[in-house]
């Protein structure tokens, strides 16, 4: 079953700790949460005071998504903070410090993902998969919310999930009720929701239709 991660990055941050509320009342386990440095993409979001805030307010799940330049210098930080998941970027940390990168978070007792962004070609890191927890495509270039989905990631989510059948995928990026179907039958079972879900006028039943998908 497809499992919908709702993303903060698209709802009210005067109000997080309801809109944490309203994801779990509408039935979601894990939070999305996007964190940029405004140099890896061109946005500036939020540090580890801020994921320490959430996780005293939430006992849901949090999946937070380094957008970082150097993600493995915060690391600890952000697990420290609360983080539950850590995701960092293949492009940022290169092929030369992944095994120190998976290592040391390995280290932390986090759960280990690795981000790919539309252009990256995944399977130039295939022998890295097997050490993580889950691999998140991009499908759109990170940075902002509310893009529209770029169809060619699909072929890298197809390819990943036939060589990797039980490894968990993730994708990011104009996933809403019309590429929803799409990608879940290319084998994405982690979807990154942020305006479907929290501008939806039935987020709950949003999270059931999606989550239903076959």
């Amino acid at each position: 079953m497809p499992q919908v991660l709702p993303s903060l990055l698209s709802a009210d941050f005067a109000r997080l700790a309801d809109e944490m509320a309203r994801c779990a009342a509408a039935g979601a386990t894990a939070l999305h949460i996007d964190v940029m440095d405004a140099h890896f993409v061109p946005n500036l979001t939020l540090g580890p005071p801020i994921i320490s805030a959430l996780r005293k307010a939430t006992s849901l799940q949090l999946d937070v998504h380094l957008m970082m330049s150097d993600p493995m210098r915060y690391a600890e930080d952000f697990r420290k903070a609360g983080s539950d998941a850590i995701t960092i970027h293949v492009e940022a940390v290169g092929q030369r410090r992944m095994d120190d990168a998976i290592t040391r978070l390995r280290a932390l007792g986090c759960q280990v993902g690795l981000a790919f962004n539309p252009d990256t070609d995944p399977r130039l890191w295939w022998k890295w998969f097997d050490r993580v927890d889950l691999v998140m495509f991009m499908t759109v270039y990170p940075g902002f919310g509310g893009q529209a989905f770029i169809p060619e990631v699909r072929d890298y989510v197809r390819a990943t999930r036939a060589r990797f059948p039980r490894l968990p995928i993730q994708v990011d990026g104009g996933i809403n009720r019309e590429t929803i179907p799409q990608i879940v039958a290319d084998g994405a079972d982690r979807l990154v929701c942020g305006n479907a879900f929290f501008l939806d006028r039935d987020p709950a039943g949003f999270l059931r239709w999606a989550e239903a998908v076959r």
